[in-house]
């Protein structure tokens, strides 16, 4: 199993999480964040950090962010690794919890 970022981090990237992550699965985009699917350890550490509510775990997916399973996975591919905590995007809160920003993923 595995964790999964969702649609909140969207136009937010909070990176509380990648700060208490013991395996370093996190990947940066220009504004989202990914777990790695294979690299991803379950401990459940992420979770309760992350400020915009956006992790979840697998099994755990709302059914309108089904397709973020796959989108981490993919692009897990091809981003950077973070290891360390960053300042969030100068405009999250303004952000944190708008609906339908998958159209606003900079990939």
């Amino acid at each position: 199993m595995t964790f999964v970022v969702g649609e909140n981090c969207i136009k937010c990237k909070y990176t509380d999480c990648v700060e208490v992550c013991p395996v370093d699965c996190f990947y940066e985009g220009p504004n989202f964040l990914v777990i790695h699917p294979d690299e991803c350890i379950d401990c459940a550490l992420c979770e309760p950090e992350c400020p915009a509510n956006a992790i979840y775990s697998e099994d755990e997916v709302p059914e309108n962010q089904i397709a973020f399973v796959e989108l981490n996975a993919e692009l897990a591919e091809v981003w950077p690794n973070i290891t360390e905590q960053k300042d969030p995007l100068p405009d999250a809160e303004e952000w944190d919890g708008v609906e339908g920003k998958l159209e606003h993923l900079e990939r």
